[in-house]
C-alpha cells in the first residue's frame, strides 16, 4: 500500500463524467521501491487506482528501470522490463482482472547512443512484448544543479549527441515511437530532434518538466514565459505529440505533499491550468492526451481526484475533444484496439 494513503483520504470526491472512456497513456510498474511513495505497484495495486471511478478502458506501460535482467549483456538488460509487463498485459488480456486493458502498450528504454548496434535491442524488446511494444523512452533530463534537483541525471544534451541520433534513427526501421522526457530548459534540443526525425512520432513527457524546486524554486512566473515560447516552436513539428500530465511531481515545485491535506481536483486544476491551456491551444486536440504518470504523481493527489481535475479543465469542451483528450489521440498514437 502507499505510504501516503491515509493522507490522500483525506479528500473524497465524487467521480465526475464516469461514464466517459479513458485510455491512460502514462503509468509504471514496480516492486521494491522503498523510496516511493507506493513501494510496490503491481497487478492489485494498479487495479486498486483504476477501480477507483474513473472508466479506464486501457493503458500504456512506460520505462521505470522496473526488473532489469541481473546479468547478460548491459545493452540487454532493460528487455527484463518488457518481458515482465508484457506478462502482467498477458493477465489483464485475460478478463479476469475486469475489463481494463493495462499495458495495451507497453514501452521501453534502450541506450540510443549504441548507434546502429541499439538494432539487436530494439528486436528484443519487439520479441518480448509480445506484440504490445510500441517505443523507447531515454531520458534527457539533466540540469546543472544536480541532485538539487534529481538523484539522477542523463549525461548533458543527450538528444544532440551524434551517437544518440544514429541510433535514434533506428526506431524508424521498427515504426517505433520516441518518448522526450527533459527538463523546460531542454526542450529547445527536443524540439532540434524532432526537426532532424521529422517522420519518427515523438510523444514529449510531462509538458517537458517545468522544474520548481532548488534554484528555480519560486520563480514559476518567470519561468513560464520561455517555456510557453518553446512549447509554442515545438508544437510546430508536426510530429511531436504532448502528454498532459506528469506536472505534481515534487520537482514541479507545487508542493502538495507538503501540506496538510491533498489538493481538491479544483486545486489542482486552478494551480496547473496555465500548462494545459497553453499545451491545448498549441498542439490542438488531435496530438494531445491527458496522463496519470501513476503512481508518481500519486505522492500529490488520488487518482480520482487527478482526473476530476482534467474534467473540470474540459467542463465546456465537445464531446468530441473530449473523446480525443482522454481516450482517442492516446489509442492512434499508440496503434491500440
Amino acid at each position: 500500500m502507499a505510504t501516503n494513503d491515509n493522507w490522500l483520504a483525506l479528500v473524497q470526491e465524487e467521480t465526475l463524467e464516469p461514464d466517459l472512456p479513458i485510455c491512460d497513456p502514462h503509468h509504471h510498474l514496480w516492486d521494491q521501491r522503498p523510496d516511493r511513495v507506493e513501494p510496490r505497484y503491481m497487478m492489485d495495486e494498479i487495479l486498486a487506482d483504476l477501480n477507483s471511478g474513473h472508466n479506464i478502458v486501457s493503458t500504456v506501460f512506460v520505462q521505470c528501470t522496473a526488473m532489469h535482467r541481473a546479468d547478460g549483456p548491459e545493452a540487454m538488460r532493460p528487455v527484463g522490463e518488457t518481458g515482465f509487463v508484457n506478462g502482467i498485459a498477458a493477465m489483464s488480456a485475460s478478463g479476469l482482472y475486469g475489463s481494463t486493458r493495462i499495458a495495451a502498450g507497453i514501452v521501453g528504454t534502450a541506450d540510443l547512443t549504441l548507434g546502429d548496434a541499439v538494432g539487436e535491442v530494439l528486436e528484443a524488446h519487439v520479441q518480448a512484448g509480445g506484440g504490445r511494444f510500441r517505443g523507447i523512452r531515454q531520458s534527457a533530463a539533466w540540469d546543472p544543479a544536480g541532485e538539487a534537483i534529481a538523484a539522477r541525471m542523463a549525461q548533458p544534451h543527450l538528444y544532440m549527441d551524434a551517437n544518440f541520433r544514429t541510433g535514434y534513427a533506428q526506431l524508424a526501421r521498427f515504426n517505433m515511437t520516441f518518448e522526450g522526457w527533459c527538463y523546460h530548459h531542454q526542450i529547445k534540443e527536443l524540439t532540434d530532434l524532432a526537426r532532424a526525425f521529422p517522420d519518427t512520432i515523438i510523444i514529449l513527457d510531462h509538458f517537458g518538466g517545468p522544474l520548481g524546486v532548488g534554484p528555480y524554486a519560486g520563480k514559476r512566473e518567470e519561468l513560464f514565459e520561455p517555456w510557453r515560447q518553446d512549447m509554442t516552436e515545438l508544437a510546430k513539428c508536426a510530429n511531436v505529440v504532448a502528454k498532459l500530465g506528469g506536472i505534481n511531481m515534487p520537482i514541479n515545485g507545487f508542493g502538495w505533499h507538503e501540506h496538510e491535506r491533498p489538493p481538491t481536483s479544483q486545486e489542482l486544476m486552478e494551480a496547473t491550468r496555465p500548462y494545459y491551456e497553453h499545451a491545448i491551444e498549441q498542439f490542438g486536440v488531435d496530438r494531445c492526451m491527458f496522463e496519470s504518470n501513476y503512481p508518481v504523481d500519486k505522492e500529490s493527489c488520488s487518482y480520482n481526484i487527478l482526473w476530476n481535475s482534467f474534467k473540470r479543465l474540459t467542463v465546456s469542451y465537445s464531446a468530441d475533444e473530449k473523446a480525443k483528450l482522454y481516450h482517442d489521440t492516446a489509442a492512434r498514437v499508440y496503434r491500440l484496439s
